[in-house]
């Protein structure tokens, strides 16, 4: 990683520790948008976090994929629910477009509008909160102009999500394999919320006694819970190649990859927390959660097997 994105990962986790704790992340989450409007304003005014893949000639900070999977990593290590991942998806929509619009780029690139882009007619990223709607339909883009959104009610409450139908539309160009740019940004943030979800369990088996012992200290957690970390380091490494160099085969990988990291962290970390694993008061619930929605967002793992599978046959 370079010195660059390195300081825009510490910006951000510096941001997140100060504005996003358990409590502001439940506030967050149960309020009106489904996300923090003055935490998003921060983000996007103080680390430009909308405008990363956006040109500095289309009022954007010029940066790169990998810009943006740093900032949806760092903010999904505490589940902050926030517009980014859309909107950046929508950015890249328009983008691609054979005429981009400049003013709706702009927009979303200060973060006063929020965009998503809708892959199938599923559950869509942030849809009853955007302004800006596109849509990959059959190796096309389309922006609707005109649309319907309905807040779906899901096991994730971090995660703000709706069914969107169209209204309007009109094609503005060819897809240039946007479900695999947003296969590799969902792993991007899959990774941060299982590298977080286990040192969240690693804290709490130092803390947890038992037989008057920490239960840290037996060695059969410490093999699961060493198993756990090389399972998240190698998903990472598999990411990060995805990141620096996207294609079908890398996203496919990644995606696979973190999603089977991240919901075999938190199924172990509910076991390992025991009983108060699952409760309410306890935020391991809210990774479990986040670990099983995330897997079968935008396509589950098993369309990403039959991708390789393909590949290798």
């Amino acid at each position: 990683m370079s010195e660059e994105r390195e300081m825009l990962r510490d910006t951000v986790a510096a941001i997140v520790a100060k504005h996003a704790t358990s409590e502001a992340v439940r506030r967050a989450m149960d309020s009106e948008r489904g996300y923090d409007d003055a935490l998003w304003t921060l983000l996007c005014e103080q680390v430009g976090a909308a405008a990363l893949v956006v040109p500095e000639e289309l009022g954007g900070a010029g940066g790169e994929l990998a810009d943006a999977a740093v900032v949806v990593e760092a903010l999904a290590s505490a589940l902050v629910p926030t517009p980014l991942l859309g909107t950046t998806l929508a950015e890249l929509a328009l983008l691609a477009a054979d005429e981009p619009d400049v003013d709706a780029l702009e927009a979303l690139a200060a973060g006063t509008s929020i965009g998503t882009v809708v892959f199938d007619r599923g559950y869509v990223l942030n849809g009853d909160v955007a302004d800006v709607v596109l849509a990959c339909v059959d190796g096309r883009l389309e922006r609707w102009t005109s649309f319907t959104a309905h807040p779906a009610v899901t096991m994730d409450p971090t995660r703000r999500l709706a069914r969107v139908d169209a209204g309007d539309t009109v094609t503005i160009g060819s897809d240039p394999g946007l479900a695999d740019v947003a296969a590799i940004l969902m792993a991007a943030e899959q990774i941060g919320a299982a590298a977080r979800c286990l040192d969240l369990t690693v804290a709490y088996t130092k803390e947890r006694v038992q037989f008057g012992r920490p239960i840290g200290s037996f060695q059969a957690l410490k093999h699961r819970m060493a198993d756990l970390y090389v399972l998240v380091q190698t998903a990472r490494a598999l990411v990060d190649d995805a990141v620096a160099d996207p294609s079908p085969t890398a996203a496919a990988l990644a995606r696979v990859a973190a999603s089977e990291a991240f919901t075999t962290v938190a199924g172990e970390a509910i076991q390992m927390h025991g009983g108060v694993g699952i409760t309410w008061e306890y935020d391991v619930q809210l990774y479990f959660k986040r670990a099983h929605g995330s897997a079968q967002l935008l396509g589950p793992p098993r369309d990403f097997l039959r991708r390789l599978e393909s590949e290798v046959l």
